[in-house]
């Protein structure tokens, strides 16, 4: 599929060693699962670039970070592979982010959903806004969010993770969210974080790049299970995403 703002686009740039994967897509900067693929694509060919020390991972516009996963395809899918194929797309994602040796830095500008919020647990370190809400909506639509539940748990605990699955209508805030460490340093405006953010980037990027790489075996240590664990969650949600309730809650969603 040729890649337009229409179908969702994955831009990558290396400056000064550090590179800046930007995801767009016009329903939210959600993803449709060749959008995932790509991006997949992008942390795998990064992490092999001698150039790269450092990688920001960031959305287009102002409005929201993620929406997470398309509802569109969700609606689409007809059977039980192309269900857990589109699922699997997170754990590849997720688990492209833990293995790539290099730091992946979120810049979280607005509102993220569901398997946004597993690609920000996802990262090694966060900047947000006091506008970048959370909220883990699955359950309101018949499933969970049990690819994304092992990277969350990591990064929140499995107390705030329960606080977040089993509230699926209400948003957590930016400072809930940076209370309960998915969020590192949270800031008042975008402008103050994209100072801020830039600062820390170029001095990351100027420390020894094989301490950063070691730095991060040791953040994603005793994670090999997930190569499996990821992608049998993915046919949990498969099974899940394909009842009537799910097929009724996803198109109430889209009407509202």
């Amino acid at each position: 599929m040729m890649e337009t703002p229409q179908n969702g686009t994955i831009h990558t740039q290396v400056t000064n060693n550090i590179a800046t994967i930007t995801f767009s897509h016009p329903a939210g900067n959600s993803f449709p699962s060749a959008l995932l693929a790509k991006l997949t694509l992008a942390f795998e060919d990064l992490g092999k670039n001698p150039e790269v020390n450092l990688i920001l991972l960031k959305s287009e516009g102002k409005s929201a970070f993620c929406a997470g996963a398309s509802f569109d395809e969700l609606l689409a899918v007809s059977n039980l592979v192309e269900a857990t194929n589109f699922f699997s797309g997170f754990a590849n994602v997720i688990n492209a982010m833990r293995k790539c040796p290099k730091l992946i830095v979120g810049r979280i500008h607005g509102k993220t959903v569901g398997g946004g919020v597993g690609l920000a647990c996802a990262c090694d370190f966060t900047f947000a806004t006091n506008n970048a809400a959370v909220k883990l909506s699955e359950i309101a639509i018949g499933i969970g969010p049990f690819v994304i539940e092992p990277a969350v748990s990591k990064k929140i605990g499995q107390t705030a993770m329960s606080q977040l699955a089993l509230d699926p209508t209400e948003w957590k805030s930016a400072s809930w969210a940076f209370e309960n460490h998915l969020y590192n340093k949270i800031f008042e405006t975008i402008e103050e974080m994209d100072e801020n953010l830039h600062q820390y980037l170029n001095q990351m990027a100027g420390f020894n790049p094989e301490a950063l790489s070691e730095n991060k075996k040791i953040l994603w240590q005793n994670t090999e299970h997930w190569d499996q664990l990821l992608y049998e969650r993915a046919a949990i949600s498969g099974k899940l995403i394909l009842s009537d309730f799910s097929r009724n809650a996803l198109n109430q969603f889209k009407k509202n």
